[in-house]
């Protein structure tokens, strides 16, 4: 036995080729990883498409409802400011912000077509009010003015567009901010 090769221990071979098992696995493992990379470098990558263009129904129904709220308490003397703030991190997310008078008001707005399930504001549960109060908070602090005073309210849409005016029922101060929830000022 060669000098060089006295500490390599020889695996069980293989009948075919008679060489050494172990060898013929790491020879064909690291084919298989030199024809990733050069199919990968030199082949066109398939061209993504998006099989749905067109916005969901129950996406456009909530548009159409936000633009409705939206006009409504523009009508009764609201001025609103921003419209589907998205915070940084999480799922947390605004519909509507809004200024009456010196009150910063956070609105969320639930959108139905009917009431056969029970009314939207229903829909406002302990988990969205934690998470829209979370939303407002992080509003609020990156506000360069902090307003003193500031509320959630929930605007109740009921309707289709295209169909008879919907009823719009706008709830004032819907809740408060949970206890887990803390205001610095």
């Amino acid at each position: 036995m060669p000098r060089a090769n006295r500490h390599i221990v020889p695996g069980p071979i293989h009948p075919v080729t008679h060489r050494c098992r172990v060898g013929w696995d790491i020879f064909r493992l690291r084919m298989a990883y030199v024809l990733r990379v050069w199919v990968f470098r030199h082949l066109p990558l398939p061209q993504k498409t998006r099989r749905h263009t067109a916005t969901p129904a129950h996406l456009r129904l909530g548009e159409w409802g936000e633009a409705q709220a939206a006009d409504y308490l523009r009508q009764h003397g609201m001025k609103i400011l921003d419209t589907r703030v998205r915070m940084p991190r999480g799922k947390e997310e605004l519909d509507l912000v809004a200024r009456e008078q010196d009150v910063l008001v956070f609105v969320e707005v639930k959108t139905r077509s009917d009431e056969r399930r029970g009314r939207p504001f229903a829909a406002v549960n302990r988990r969205k009010r934690h998470h829209l109060a979370r939303a407002g908070l992080a509003y609020w602090r990156r506000l360069p003015q902090r307003p003193r005073y500031f509320r959630f309210d929930v605007v109740e849409v009921v309707g289709r567009p295209g169909n008879t005016p919907p009823v719009i029922r706008h709830i004032r101060n819907a809740f408060t901010l949970p206890r887990s929830c803390r205001v610095s000022a």
